[in-house]
């Protein structure tokens, strides 16, 4: 069992992070869902989930390239 701190800190117990796949350094999204109730959840990579989405052809060759010259500039 764990407790609240006076700093509102909680320590995990590590095979509940193991059995939920967290590990040390990644981010967690906190909610309310319910009255004395907490989900924590690993928060969303959005680079990994749209990384690729574009369909091939969406810009013409080099074209990229060009706009990341531009921010280098």
């Amino acid at each position: 069992m764990s407790k609240v701190s006076s700093k509102h800190q909680v320590t995990l117990p590590v095979r509940v992070l193991e059995d939920a796949g967290l590990e040390a350094g990644d981010e967690v999204v906190i909610r309310v869902v319910g009255r004395g109730r907490i989900e924590v959840e690993r928060a969303e990579d959005v680079i990994e989930r749209y990384a690729g989405s574009l369909p091939a052809g969406t810009y013409p060759p080099g074209y990229l390239d060009q706009l990341r010259d531009q921010w280098r500039a």
